[in-house]
Order: C-alpha cells, then sequence, then structure tokens
C-alpha cells in the first residue's frame, strides 16, 4: 500500500471513530453497527430507529470508503426526497457534517472524504446498472421488489473500496422475500438485527402516548406487524379477518333525525352502497343499497324512496373515481348531487378525496374499527346488510400476496370497498404537512 493511500485509510477510520463517539445508538442500532456481514438488514417496528441506523451507516460507510462511489435509494422518489434525505441532512447538520449536494445529478457528496453517494429510486431496477459500488444504503426495503436490491448487489463490486457493503432497513411485510433472504433461511453472507419494540426512548421521551396510540388505532394483526415487528404470514386469510357475527352483527333502528352517512362503491354491476349511524357510541351500519345493473341516478331513487323524510343532515362518502367526468360533461358525485337536491335533500355534504387511499390501509382501517389491539369493538353492522355481511366473510386474499381476489366472485368487494371509503375519510390519520420549511430534494 502506498503513503498516500495508508494515510487516507488512517484518517478514514478516524472521521468514521469521531461519528460513533457523538453517535450514541440504541441497542439494536449498536448491533447492527457492528454486524460483520457484508449485505445485511436492520428489522424493525414503527418507532424503532431504522432511519437513523440507515443514515449513521451511509455516512460510516462514506468515511471508510474514502473517494469512492455508494447509492443511497428507497422504492420511490417521493420516500426518498421527504423521508431518506429529510432524516439524512438532519443527521449530517447535528453532527456537523459538511457535504455537498446537486440536485440536477442527484448526487451528494461528503467533503471530508470526498465520497459520493448517488440518490436513486427503485421503481425501475433497470436502471440501476452502471458503475461499480462500494456500498449501497436502501431505505424501507420491504415495498421494493426483490429485483432492485438484486441489481444493487451486483454493482458491489468496486477493487479501491475499502470495505464493501451493502444493508436496508424495513418494517415487517409478512412472508415476502425479505424474511425469505434474511430471516427464514438467511443467504450465505446475509445478516441481520431485528429491533424490539418500545426500545427507542427518544420516541418515548417526545411521545409518551405514542404506542397507545397505535394500538387504539391498529387491528391486531397489524399492530403485532407495525409495533411489535413480527413477520405474520397475514395474506393467506381472510381480508376482513376481525370480523366475528357474533359480536358484530347487531340491529340498529334508523334515526330520521340524527346524522346519517351514505357511502357509495361506484360500479353498474352491482352499483353499491351502506348507509351508517352513530348508535351507542359506536358506529352502525344500518342498511345497504345494492342495485344490479343500475346507474346513479337509479341508486338516487331507491335512496329517496327509503329516506324519503329523513330530516338531519346526510353526509356522502365514496370512491374518488366518482369524480371522473363522463361523456356528458358531469361526475357521478355531481350527478348524485344535483338528484337529491331536485327530491328535497338540501342539507348534504360531499366528504370524498382527491384520490383513493392505498387498498390495505383503508382494509386495515376497517378491520381496527372492528376491532382494535385492545379489543375494542367501534363498529356494528345490522343483519339487513347481507352483502357487506358477505363480504366480510367470504373476500380473501390472492394466494400468497395482498392482492383482494376479486375475479373469484363479481358480487364480492363492492359493499365493503364502499364502507372502507367512509371508515378512511373518518378515522384515517392525515399526513402533516408544513413540517420543512423548505423543499429538501
Amino acid at each position: 500500500m502506498s503513503m498516500s493511500c495508508a494515510v487516507q485509510d488512517e484518517r478514514s477510520d478516524l472521521l468514521a471513530e469521531r461519528l460513533c463517539w457523538t453517535y450514541i445508538p440504541l441497542p439494536s442500532q449498536a448491533h447492527f453497527r457492528t454486524l460483520p456481514s457484508r449485505l445485511k438488514g436492520f428489522s424493525g417496528p414503527v418507532g424503532s430507529g431504522k432511519s437513523a441506523a440507515l443514515c449513521f451507516e451511509s455516512l460510516r460507510n462514506a468515511y471508510v470508503n474514502w473517494g469512492r462511489q455508494g447509492v443511497i435509494a428507497a422504492p420511490t422518489f417521493a420516500m426518498l426526497r421527504d423521508a431518506t434525505l429529510t432524516s439524512l441532512f438532519h443527521m449530517m447538520e447535528e453532527y456537523d457534517v459538511d457535504f455537498e449536494m446537486r440536485k440536477a445529478d442527484g448526487e451528494l457528496t461528503v467533503s471530508a472524504s470526498d465520497s459520493t453517494a448517488l440518490l436513486r429510486s427503485l421503481d425501475e431496477p433497470e436502471r440501476l446498472r452502471g458503475t461499480n459500488l462500494a456500498w449501497f444504503a436502501i431505505d424501507e426495503v420491504s415495498y421494493a421488489r426483490e429485483e432492485a436490491w438484486l441489481r444493487l448487489e451486483a454493482r458491489l463490486r468496486d477493487p479501491k473500496a475499502q470495505k464493501l457493503s451493502g444493508f436496508g432497513v424495513w418494517t415487517p411485510q409478512g412472508h415476502d422475500w425479505l424474511y425469505k433472504r434474511f430471516i427464514h433461511q438467511p443467504v450465505a453472507g446475509y445478516g441481520c438485527v431485528q429491533a424490539k419494540p418500545f426500545e427507542n426512548r427518544h420516541v418515548l421521551e417526545k411521545t409518551p402516548d405514542y404506542y397507545d396510540r397505535l394500538e387504539k388505532s391498529y387491528d391486531p394483526r397489524f399492530y403485532r406487524q407495525e409495533v411489535l415487528g413480527e413477520y405474520l404470514n397475514s395474506r393467506t386469510d381472510r381480508v376482513y379477518h376481525c370480523f366475528n357475527p357474533n359480536v358484530h352483527i347487531a340491529e340498529h333502528a334508523y334515526d330520521s333525525k340524527k346524522l346519517l352517512l351514505w357511502a357509495l362503491d361506484f360500479n353498474v354491476a352491482p352499483m353499491s352502497s351502506v348507509l351508517l349511524q352513530w348508535s351507542r357510541n359506536r358506529l352502525a351500519v344500518i342498511d345497504e343499497i345494492v342495485l344490479e345493473r343500475a346507474t346513479t341516478e337509479e341508486a338516487c331513487l331507491e335512496f329517496e324512496n327509503r329516506y324519503k323524510g329523513h330530516a338531519g343532515n346526510i353526509e356522502i362518502f365514496g370512491d374518488a373515481s366518482g369524480r371522473n367526468m363522463h361523456t356528458t360533461g358531469t361526475s357521478d358525485y355531481t350527478m348524485l348531487q344535483n338528484s337529491l337536491s331536485l327530491s328535497g335533500f338540501r342539507r348534504t355534504r360531499l366528504r370524498v378525496p382527491a384520490s383513493n387511499p392505498p387498498v390495505l390501509s383503508r382494509v386495515r382501517k376497517v378491520n381496527a374499527l372492528l376491532t382494535n389491539a385492545l379489543g375494542e369493538v367501534r363498529l356494528e353492522i345490522d343483519p339487513r346488510c347481507k352483502e357487506l355481511i358477505k363480504d366480510f366473510e367470504e373476500v380473501m386474499f390472492k394466494p400468497d400476496s395482498g392482492v383482494i381476489d376479486k375475479v373469484r366472485d363479481p358480487q364480492r368487494t363492492h359493499a365493503s370497498d364502499a364502507l372502507g371509503y367512509a371508515l378512511w375519510e373518518l378515522f384515517a390519520e392525515k399526513a402533516k404537512a408544513g413540517e420543512m420549511s423548505r423543499r429538501l430534494f
């Protein structure tokens, strides 16, 4: 080794050690830092310090691999910009790490070691082919395809690297490729740290009720996955696994003076909707309107036939695609509101988002309202809602996937979809805005 290379290696080690002295890791983060495997993972529940572990390891590799090139990646560009880089910039500011950012090229250079990190999304794995790498880091790997990981692993071949290393962090997502590759039967050269729940004292110091709120908001299975960090083969069961007819089916009388919630799934065969009211501090599905080969106007006519004398307010929920314009120049919701107005319903309010929530997020919200991790029941269904009950009992995931099977029985999923839109709008925690004063990337 030349004298200049030896000096660089010594300086790199000193910089990395200085970062180690100022960064006080949690037990699982410390284990991840010292894991000797060339390819390693940090699997942990929400709030377990995964992002901090990833950012520290990225900076450490940038110091150790003097003048070499690495990659910092996330499943999508938005996740990379809003989550990964936000955490990384915060850490570099906190520990006084000088860097240069070239947005146009998607490159970040750590000044002290002259190391470059390419900033990439993983939505197109083929674009990851290219030059040799000394290291790579992937945030939220469970949302990326295995192909993307393998593409970067194949690029981990820089002959001048001081230490080749590939690593990623994630929250468990069932028996997916990460479970098979890192946990169940680990591939040679792989290692993984599984963080323990409630380990992150920093979260509890700032938000003491953080985990209590999640226990109330999540259904039992999702709580075990997200908060306890367990690997559950949860996609081989019923979609609405929290439904129990002995617990959730109960008669509820309609009250014409109370607020009436109407949630729709716009589908011609069948056109499905459900109606809800608050009852005994619970939300009750009191009725359903399911019409074969029906139009929006026909659904409104049936609503009028059943609820003509309703004196309370009406709130309308449903599929965001109903906002799309038809060839007639109107949307489903415009037609619906016009029909209701002509029928004498004046006190109506539309509560439909610009876009639909992710399907699995909506399903989890329904399950959490049926029964949360504390065992609380906040949703009941009147026995007259036969199609909705059939959905809860019969809608399944496709084998070994998180995709709902809509093919096996075309009658299924529509009533439960309609209900899910309403519950998401009513109970989902909305993303916070305005926390950052500037756009980071």
